[in-house]
C-alpha cells in the first residue's frame, strides 16, 4: 500500500536510513527510492509522480445517531474504536464525531438530514473469533454477538447498534 501523502513516503525513508545505519549508508535520496522500489515501482520520481493524480480516497459511510454519549459507550467503550475528531457548529449544534478502528472509518452524526437510521455497514475483518472474545469480555455492553460462519462472504458477525444501524463484520473466506 502507498503511503497516503508524500511526507509519510519522505518520513517511511528517514526511518529506513535510520534502520539501516551503521551497517549501511544511504542518502536521502538513495533511501527514496528503494522505499519507491519496495512499493513496487522504478524509483521516488515515479511515486511522487503517484501523489500528483487524481484519485479518490477511502469513503467514510455516516451513520445517525441520535444520542452522544450513547454511541460513545458503544462505539469506543465497547467496539474500541477510537475518536479522530469531534465536531459542532456551535455549543449547542448536534454533534459529528470521526472514528476509526484500523482501516474502517465511521462518521456518527447527530444533524438530522445526515445518514438514514437504518444503514448497513460491512466491515472487513481478521481474527473474527477474537475480537467477538474481546467484545463478550468487554461488560460496556450486554450484547452477545454470534458468528454465522455460513454467511456468503465468510464467517460474518452482526452487531446493530442503539441507533438501528447495521454492522456486518466479516471474516473474508479463504480461497
Amino acid at each position: 500500500m502507498i503511503p497516503s501523502t508524500p511526507h509519510e513516503a519522505k518520513a517511511l525513508a528517514r526511518v529506513l536510513r535510520t534502520a539501516l545505519e551503521p551497517h549501511v549508508s544511504l542518502g536521502h535520496g538513495q533511501s527514496l527510492d528503494l522505499v519507491a522500489r519496495a512499493l513496487g515501482l522504478s524509483d521516488w520520481n515515479v511515486l511522487a509522480a503517484e501523489y500528483r493524480k487524481p484519485a479518490l480516497g477511502a469513503p467514510m459511510p455516516i451513520l445517525r445517531v441520535y444520542d452522544s454519549a450513547r454511541a460513545r459507550q458503544f462505539y469506543i467503550d465497547w467496539l474500541g474504536f477510537t475518536i479522530d475528531f469531534e465536531h459542532r457548529f456551535d455549543s449547542r449544534g448536534p454533534l459529528f464525531t470521526g472514528i476509526t478502528s484500523g482501516e474502517t472509518s465511521l462518521g456518527l452524526s447527530e444533524h438530522h438530514g445526515d445518514g438514514t437510521p437504518g444503514s448497513v455497514v460491512w466491515i472487513p475483518t481478521r481474527q473474527l473469533g477474537a475480537y467477538r472474545d474481546r467484545l463478550l469480555a468487554n461488560t460496556a455492553e450486554q450484547l452477545r454477538p454470534g458468528i454465522d460462519t455460513d454467511a456468503p462472504g465468510g464467517p460474518t458477525m452482526t452487531i446493530t447498534d442503539p441507533f438501528g444501524n447495521e454492522l456486518r463484520f466479516c471474516e473474508r473466506a479463504t480461497e
